[in-house]
């Protein structure tokens, strides 16, 4: 049954029934969505059917789409209507090597195609403008960074998403983040008969990591250090000549991201000093931004969720999904915006996990898609009514 807030809320009261009411009736279409997602994982930048399908879901309500957007094979732009409030909203789609959707990108998609569907029949009387923006390779390949160098997201009024979690969170406090590939090149040689003339490149690896983990104890509580060795040598009785690992520096901003990030590459540097190894550092994606926060936009957002039933969690460990860095921290830098969270009731399963993709299909996954497109719809609907003038 749709509920009707037309005393409560900000919005015009018939604006709203209507996005609830489309939502609902879409309410088929976007599980489907959800669930072909989910079943067909694809990694960062090789989500060529999954961008083709959150695509094809906008063009059958009339949405105009770019595939290929600027030159990125796997993002595209899709827009509807032509008022003076422009709002962008999100889509993500990529999943994790190994553990498939297990921080729910299917739900990320199927949502913000679902707020994006029932907001297009309002946009002309809203005064909106409709960007929808599939964007790939968030998980460590920075895919809204790219977007953005190339000329995205510019000029919008308000840009929006939606992130499952365990529990509901209003606000994104993501940590800045950098991603690199490190490797090491040695020498290989017999490791019993000629031992002396090999260069040890995992005994590189294992001195870097000791001592970063020697390094935490002078660090801040802001900042986390972690990755994995992905080729630790071929064989036990070679000295291994090439090692090759990922790591990750999280920290509070991007200014401490920098400054954290000098010491631990020195960290890496002694593995190399100590075994004669040659170290190499390289990115594999531009960093990731703390999140500026749109408090009216947030504010908006809560109290439509609310209204629906929704309810945020304050103090629980669970909650803690809203540090997890996000490249949606550079597009606030940039423009307004928003990132809460909508609860799966994945308990005791966390992001990241088995159990949390298990849980991003199914009956609270489905209340979260048809709540959080409800709610963005509702919010967009408010911010666009206080700025722009009738």
């Amino acid at each position: 049954m749709i509920r009707d807030f037309s005393t409560t809320s900000r919005s015009d009261g018939a604006a709203r029934r209507s996005a609830a009411g489309t939502v609902a009736a879409d309410a088929d279409r976007l599980i489907a969505l959800s669930e072909l997602l989910h079943a067909n994982p694809e990694t960062a930048w090789e989500e060529h059917r999954s961008s083709r399908w959150v695509a094809e879901a906008l063009a059958e309500a009339g949405f105009t789409v770019t595939t290929n957007y600027l030159g990125l094979e796997t993002a595209f732009l899709a827009g509807y209507g032509s008022g003076p409030f422009r709002l962008g909203l999100c889509a993500e789609y990529d999943a994790l090597p190994g553990l498939g959707h297990a921080c729910g990108h299917n739900l990320i998609a199927a949502i913000t195609v679902g707020a994006a569907r029932a907001l297009a029949p309002l946009a002309d009387a809203a005064g909106l403008t409709i960007e929808v923006y599939g964007t790939p390779a968030e998980e460590g390949g920075g895919g809204k960074i790219e977007l953005l160098e190339r000329g995205a997201f510019a000029g919008l009024d308000l840009a929006m998403m939606a992130h499952p979690a365990p529990v509901d969170v209003a606000e994104a406090q993501p940590f800045a983040v950098s991603h690199s590939h490190v490797s090491y090149r040695g020498k290989a040689a017999h490791a019993a008969a000629y031992p002396e003339q090999g260069v040890n490149a995992a005994d590189a690896f294992t001195i870097a990591q000791v001592a970063v983990g020697l390094l935490r104890q002078q660090l801040p509580p802001t900042v986390r250090v972690h990755g994995v060795m992905t080729n630790g040598g071929e064989a036990p009785n070679a000295i291994p000549a090439h090692t090759e690992g990922r790591w990750y520096v999280r920290a509070e901003s991007l200014a401490q991201l920098a400054e954290t990030e000098e010491r631990v590459w020195r960290c890496f540097e002694a593995g190399a000093i100590a075994t004669g190894a040659t170290l190499d550092i390289a990115a594999e994606s531009k960093p990731y931004a703390e999140f500026r926060t749109y408090q009216a936009g947030l504010d908006a957002y809560v109290r439509n969720a609310q209204r629906l039933g929704r309810v945020f969690d304050t103090d629980s460990p669970a909650r803690r999904m809203n540090r997890a860095s996000t490249d949606m921290g550079n597009v606030s830098q940039v423009v307004p915006a928003i990132h809460p969270y909508i609860g799966i009731n994945s308990l005791p399963a966390l992001n990241h996990q088995p159990e949390f993709a298990a849980a991003c299909v199914g009956g609270d996954a489905e209340k979260a898609i048809l709540d959080a497109a409800t709610a963005l719809a509702w919010t967009a609907l408010d911010i666009a009514e206080d700025t722009v003038t009738p």
